[in-house]
């Protein structure tokens, strides 16, 4: 009797030290979740609480969350022109304005240009006997490994020689070069996903080569066409240093419009915080609207078959 006691009591310790240990992983698990949002999301809440702060409270000590007395003035002010009665503020709508549309116009026309040209070169080197084809997709992801400050000055004296300094021309060749190759890079491995009996068939049926392509394979990337074409875009979005280097008055797009409200209309962190919010905006839609696509895409070519 006492040995079966014993052994139900070796065996209940063993239990509760399982539940413990699960405990103890599930806790420490959704904390690891609850940073990592904090870490995610805390910089653009405070960035958005920046920006519908009154000045003095943004140099308040200490600093706190929540503002007092919230206000939109600095919205206004980016959009109409106007304060809130008791705060005047020169905003540079034209400036403003002018930058997220060029910022609108080179992210449209990068991702449009990478994601033609990026699928027919992708479907080439899936497809196609191309001669060298691992060395130059081996290539292509080298030049991804290459920063952008090492060719700084060479881009700039091309892009004097061409005589598209300060334009959008400029700015979108730039962009596209650099963002090609990943895009060639997860299309063909999502062509590779997809069963070559397929095109063969469309081939019988009296198609060629790019009737199979257009018809058959296209409609099927969707997912992976969503994704490069969110990559691409959001990329163009958000760059700043080559925005910064190739662009004057008239070509600025918002992330180097917003750096300059701390110099021309004095350190207005609050002002900054509110172009940042506005500008962030379009990226934000995008990915919430096509995030079960990206995810999709940018995972379907992982495993092959």
């Amino acid at each position: 009797m006492t040995t079966f006691t014993q052994r139900d009591n070796r065996q209940n310790v063993h239990i509760n030290n399982k539940t413990i240990v699960a405990l103890v992983k599930n806790t420490l698990f959704y904390l690891a979740i609850v940073a990592l949002l904090c870490i995610m999301i805390g910089p653009f809440l405070w960035m958005f609480i920046s920006s519908i702060s009154p000045q003095v409270e943004l140099t308040a000590t200490p600093p706190h969350w929540f503002p007092k007395n919230p206000t939109l003035f600095r919205y206004e002010a980016l959009f109409i022109g106007t304060g809130d009665g008791s705060t005047s503020l020169p905003a540079g709508i034209e400036k403003f304005i002018r930058g997220l549309t060029n910022s609108m116009i080179v992210s449209t026309l990068t991702t449009l240009v990478c994601v033609s040209t990026g699928t027919l070169a992708a479907y080439a080197l899936a497809r196609l006997n191309v001669p060298g084809k691992n060395k130059f997709m081996l290539g292509i992801l080298s030049s991804q490994m290459l920063p952008i400050i090492v060719i700084i000055i060479p881009l700039y004296l091309l892009l004097q020689k061409l005589m598209l300094m300060d334009s959008i021309q400029g700015l979108v060749l730039l962009y596209t070069g650099f963002m090609l190759p990943t895009v060639i890079w997860i299309m063909h491995s999502y062509f590779e996903t997809l069963p070559r009996e397929l095109e063969e068939a469309a081939m019988i049926d009296g198609c060629n080569r790019f009737q199979s392509l257009t018809k058959v394979i296209i409609p099927l990337s969707g997912p992976g066409l969503v994704a490069v074409s969110a990559f691409a875009f959001l990329s163009s979005w958000n760059e700043f240093f080559m925005a910064l280097i190739f662009t004057g008055a008239n070509t600025k797009t918002i992330t180097v419009t917003v750096t300059e409200f701390s110099s021309q209309f004095g350190v207005d962190f609050g002002l900054m915080a509110t172009g940042g919010v506005i500008g962030s905006i379009p990226p934000l839609v995008l990915a919430f609207l096509l995030q079960k696509y990206i995810v999709a895409g940018l995972t379907a070519g992982s495993v092959k078959g």
